[in-house]
Parts: C-alpha cells; sequence; structure tokens
C-alpha cells in the first residue's frame, strides 16, 4: 500500500523545507535540528517530573524520572526508556512527550536515559550508560517507589538496539525484566536486510543517513558489526533462551522494518513470547508523532496495553 494521507502530508511538508541531508551536516547540526523539531510535539500532563543523575566510574548520566498520574498504589512498575536517534542524536528532552504517553498509559515511573552519544562517545558508552542505568533503578527502586520485581525496559530505534543489548545482558546478570518494547529497533549493523534497499529514500529515514550514524558509533569496519552488543539480532539462539516477552513494533516504510521483525523471530524460534506488530502506510518515527498520525495514537495504545499486563 502507499503511504497514509497524514504522512504524505507530512512527508511533502518535510521535503518542502529543503533541509541540507543529515550525512552533510555535523552532529551538532543534526541534534539542534531534531531538538527543534521535537518541541512541536503535544504533551501530556503526569503526576511529577524530576531530572536525577546516576553515577558511573565514567561520570554521571542524567535521567528523568516520570510519575504518572493517578493513585500510588503501593511500588508503581518500573520502566526504563531509551531514546532513539542513531546513537548522535537525541535527549531527554526529543523523548519527552513519548515518556509521558507511557507513563501515564502504563502506570509505571518511566526513567528516560540521557545516555553518551556519539561520535564524542562510541561503542560502548552507549550500552554501558544504559546498564548503568537499568542497576541503578533496580537499586534505588524503594527511593523510587518502584516495585523491584515489575521491571522492564524500551526504546526506540538505537534506543530499541540499547534496550535490546540490556535485555541480553540482563538476562544473566540481573536485574530480573518482566518485558521489552522494542520500536522500530536498529538490531543489524550490517544493514542486510531487504527493507534498507526498498525504504533507502523518500520515507525520512534514509540509507545514506544511517550510514551515517553507523559511521559515528561504531566505524565502518565490517569486523566491528558482528558483536551482538552492536548487532542484537546477532546474538546465538541460546543467548536469546530466556528473555523477557518482546513487543517489536515496526512501520511499512522504514529501512528498518525487516531486521526488527527478523529479531522478532529469532526471539521466538528461542522460545520467547515475541509479538512483531507491522503498521503499515507510516514511516520511522511515527511512534513519536500520535498528534499527527493515528497510528502513531495506536501503536502508543499497544504498547501501553502489553506492559499493562505484563506488569499484572
Amino acid at each position: 500500500m502507499a503511504v497514509t494521507p497524514e504522512v504524505r502530508t507530512l512527508l511533502d511538508a518535510l521535503a518542502a523545507l529543503e533541509e541540507v541531508p543529515i550525512e552533510e551536516q555535523t552532529p551538532q547540526q543534526v541534534r539542534d535540528g531534531y531538538a527543534a523539531l521535537a518541541l512541536t510535539a503535544a504533551k501530556e500532563d503526569v503526576g511529577s517530573v524530576t531530572d536525577q543523575v546516576v553515577p558511573t566510574p565514567d561520570g554521571d548520566v542524567p535521567v528523568r524520572v516520570y510519575v504518572p498520574a493517578g493513585p500510588d498504589r503501593g511500588g508503581r512498575p518500573g520502566l526504563v526508556f531509551l531514546h532513539g536517534g542513531g546513537w548522535v542524536i537525541g535527549s531527554l528532552d526529543t523523548h519527552d512527550h513519548t515518556c509521558r504517553s507511557l507513563a501515564n498509559g502504563t502506570g509505571a515511573t518511566v526513567v528516560s536515559v540521557d545516555y553518551r552519544l556519539a561520535p564524542e562517545h562510541r561503542h560502548p558508552a552507549a550500552v554501558d550508560d544504559a546498564l548503568a542505568a537499568l542497576h541503578w533503578v533496580a537499586a534505588n527502586a524503594d527511593e523510587l517507589g518502584i516495585d523491584p520485581d515489575r521491571l522492564a525496559i524500551a526504546g526506540d530505534s538505537a534506543g530499541g538496539n540499547l534496550a535490546a543489548v540490556a535485555a541480553q545482558r540482563a538476562r544473566d546478570g540481573g536485574p530480573a525484566l518482566r518485558f521489552q518494547l522494542l520500536i522500530y529497533p536498529a538490531v543489524d549493523m550490517a544493514m542486510s536486510h531487504p527493507s534498507i534497499e526498498e525504504n533507502a529514500e523518500g520515507y525520512f529515514l534514509t540509507k545514506a543517513s544511517m550510514l551515517w550514524f553507523r559511521g559515528h558509533y561504531v566505524g565502518n569496519d565490517p569486523a566491528s558489526w558482528d558483536d551482538p552488543a552492536v548487532s542484537p539480532l546477532n546474538a546465538p539462539a541460546e543467548a536469546l533462551a530466556g528473555l523477557p516477552p518482546a513487543l517489536v513494533i515496526t512501520a511499512e516504510f522504514d529501512p528498518l522494518r525487516d531486521e526488527g521483525e527478523a529479531y522478532a523471530a529469532a526471539l521466538r524460534a528461542a522460545g520467547v513470547d515475541a509479538t512483531a506488530t507491522r503498521y503499515d502506510g507510516v514511516i520511522h518515527g511515527f511512534f513519536s508523532m500520535p498528534d499527527l498520525l493515528p497510528e502513531g495514537k495506536a501503536a502508543i495504545d499497544e504498547a501501553c496495553q502489553a506492559l499493562r499486563a505484563a506488569f499484572d
């Protein structure tokens, strides 16, 4: 099918801006543009929002803690969220609206992680920060008002990559996770799946920009792409067995579509309860656009329902 009318309007508006392609900009220029775009998103009210830091040997990692509206009946679930942006862009602010929606929709306290970005901090800095934040939430559950037995992890795009890696690491090293929400995750750094070429241009995220992100994060040596800590799809079946249930959300016109669905299939083959939901007619990033795209609102609703069921 074709893109939806709402997506076509969005793509036409972006094309009319005639912006310089990402791959021709500096990381800071792209960060600034992404931050400005995110300012237009509608934000839900939540019970409270506080900024804290996670101390690590490499320095403090900022986190933002969202407590949902409504009564606390004694220990809320906890959801660690890792933002997207190709490991190069994105911040607590760019995904503030998404975290608010997830907090209210799940009844969970959401902890959003401002992990270090490439190229200033290449792999494995982002992985290290994601894991440090996950362990910090578990260790400080009482202070955060979180039930440590009801933890989950989530992320979109590059954040989906980090969430998948963290879930693999947590299987053996803890803390125990109830669920993993992977929103159009980048799980194959080799970029070997057909949708990379099928949706290479014209659908917001391009193959050229993905190459730019990858180069800044891990470099262009194919040998650096094999590690499951970079490409979680490369993890052997025995490393996937016993992982928490997963919901993998993909978009029809997304270069990352096929690898996300392949990861869900690999999880199922390893005995994990994994659901892959493809939203037709939409593009990468649609989950963050519920005020513009009805499919974005539907995907958030599906994600929140799956998380609530896992927490209960």
